[in-house]
C-alpha cells in the first residue's frame, strides 16, 4: 500500500526488452533514500507498484509486464523521462494522503490547466468505465499523486494542484494531452461489490 505523498522523483534511464521477457525499467533518483529499500520490495512509480530486482546506490531496477504497459502510460516512458517515486507504506507512518493500493485503474487525459490563484486548475479525461468512481471531494490517484477532486462532470474531473505539488512532482511537467495514469478511491470500488447482487452462486 502507498499514501499518495510523493517521496522522490526520478529519471528513466532505459526501458528495455528481453528476447520474449517482460520489460526491464532502471530509474535513477537523486532525491530518494535508497537506505532501507531492499531486492523484492515495492516502489510505486508514477502510481504504479513495482517489485525491486535490482539495487545499486541511487537507482534501482524492475521488471513490467505486457499488461502493465496495455493499462498504464510506462509504455510511453523513454530514456529521460521523468517519473513519481514512493515506497512503500511502513505500518508505523503517518497517512498523509490516502490508501493507495499502486494498482491502475486506467489512463487519463489532461483536457485543460489554468492558473486559480496560486494553484492550477486541471481538467482531465477519464475513461468512461471509471467515471462514476470519481466523486467530487473524494479522492483520487494521478500518477501516484493523491489529490482532491473539486467536481465531475461527465466523464471528466477537476482538481487544484498547489504549488508545493507542481514543484515536487511531475504535475509541473504536464502539456495538454498529456497521458496519466489514474486509481480511483478503493473504497468506491468495494463498496460497488456489496452494493451489487453477486449472481457467482446463482
Amino acid at each position: 500500500m502507498f499514501t499518495g505523498i510523493i517521496e522522490a522523483t526520478g529519471t528513466v534511464t532505459s526501458l528495455r526488452q528481453a528476447a520474449g521477457a517482460d520489460w526491464r525499467i532502471t530509474i535513477t533518483s537523486q532525491q530518494l533514500d535508497f537506505g532501507d529499500v531492499n531486492i523484492g520490495d515495492s516502489i510505486a512509480v508514477s502510481g504504479c507498484c513495482l517489485t525491486v530486482v535490482a539495487l545499486e546506490p541511487n537507482s534501482f531496477s524492475a521488471d513490467v509486464s505486457n499488461e502493465s504497459l496495455a493499462c498504464t502510460n510506462l509504455g510511453k516512458l523513454k530514456s529521460g523521462s521523468r517519473v513519481n517515486l514512493e515506497k512503500a507504506l511502513l505500518a508505523t507512518a503517518r497517512l498523509g494522503g490516502h490508501m493507495v493500493s499502486g494498482h491502475v485503474d486506467g489512463v487519463g487525459k489532461l483536457l485543460e490547466s489554468v492558473a486559480d490563484g496560486n494553484s492550477v486548475r486541471m481538467r482531465f479525461e477519464v475513461p468512461a468505465a471509471l467515471a462514476r468512481y470519481v466523486a467530487g471531494k473524494g479522492s483520487i490517484c494521478i500518477d501516484g499523486t493523491s489529490l482532491t477532486v473539486n467536481e465531475t462532470k461527465s466523464a471528466t474531473f477537476t482538481v487544484n494542484v498547489i504549488p508545493h505539488t507542481q514543484h515536487e512532482t511531475i504535475i509541473g511537467d504536464y502539456a495538454l494531452g498529456q497521458q496519466v495514469n489514474l486509481e480511483v478511491d478503493v473504497i468506491a470500488r468495494y463498496l460497488e461489490r456489496l452494493l451489487l447482487k453477486d449472481t457467482s452462486r446463482d
